[in-house]
């Protein structure tokens, strides 16, 4: 089955994302945890909850993912800034566990001149510190473009990362289109390739989601900046290789363009659909 989604705002809460993903007719979601810019979570309901877990029995959802605030880095210097991502990832976890069997997704973070193995030690650490046994969620490491100090734009660097981590089976990771392209991945002309070097370095059974969006910058610039879909350098017919990839077809895909309402996200999520083969 095609999980296809997009990005929605969690403030009407989880029933009211379920609806507006209807409307759009997608069967998957991914939502901010809170403010993407950091701040206070606001309290869950558990009728909405209730309501929502209702919803999306009756309409197939997919996962949906959960997505970490930006300003979040599990690989600082400052000891601030990394007390701040250890108490709001370990508070959005558990809050996670109200909506059980899903997906937690955040950006591993940058070194910011320590070096990458002194941020990749760190991350490790943080989330050995908040991962519980008994967790139904599962954290994905999200695939990076690259720019600055940025950690995980090389599969080595997630695989380096996940060895690390003690809790094995709650730990996975979402590759993002734009990102693996701006980060020297070239899944437009080779698209086997880099699936098959995933699987070699950090094994396709661990990949499960994918962010779809176009790419502003050419193949390996390492910059980050999403297009619309078919308005970039990777454009509809890599996009449509991909996601009807044996490896891509059944995962949650969400895409993350630039609209400016869930009109746009519903004409994107009807491309996708078309595109979509249900046999191969």
């Amino acid at each position: 089955m095609f999980y296809a989604g997009c990005h929605l705002s969690s403030s009407g809460g989880f029933l009211q994302m379920g609806k507006d993903a209807l409307s759009i007719d997608a069967n998957t979601f991914q939502f901010f945890t809170r403010n993407p810019r950091g701040g206070q979570a606001k309290a869950l309901d558990p009728d909405d909850i209730k309501a929502y877990t209702k919803l999306a029995e009756e309409n197939r959802f997919g996962p949906i993912v959960a997505h970490s605030p930006y300003t979040l880095n599990p690989a600082a210097k400052d000891e601030k800034v990394l007390n701040f991502a250890y108490m709001v990832m370990e508070d959005d976890l558990m809050r996670m566990e109200q909506v059980p069997g899903n997906y937690y997704n955040f950006h591993p973070g940058s070194h910011v001149g320590q070096g990458v193995e002194a941020g990749i030690e760190k991350i490790a650490a943080l989330l050995n510190h908040i991962m519980k046994k008994d967790q139904s969620t599962i954290i994905l490491l999200e695939t990076m473009s690259g720019k600055g100090t940025e950690i995980g734009s090389r599969f080595e660097e997630l695989s380096a990362i996940i060895d690390k981590v003690r809790i094995k089976d709650k730990i996975g990771v979402l590759m993002d289109t734009c990102h693996v392209n701006d980060g020297g991945y070239d899944i437009v002309k080779d698209l086997n390739g880099v699936l098959k070097e995933f699987d070699k370095v950090i094994g396709l059974s661990r990949l499960k989601a994918v962010h779809i969006n176009d790419s502003l910058n050419p193949f390996g610039a390492h910059k980050d900046r999403h297009a619309k879909l078919g308005e970039g350098h990777i454009g509809l017919e890599a996009i449509t290789e991909f996601i009807n990839h044996k490896a891509i077809r059944n995962l949650p895909c969400i895409l993350e363009t630039p609209q400016d309402s869930l009109e746009g996200y519903k004409k994107e999520i009807a491309i996708l659909r078309k595109a979509y083969k249900e046999q191969l």
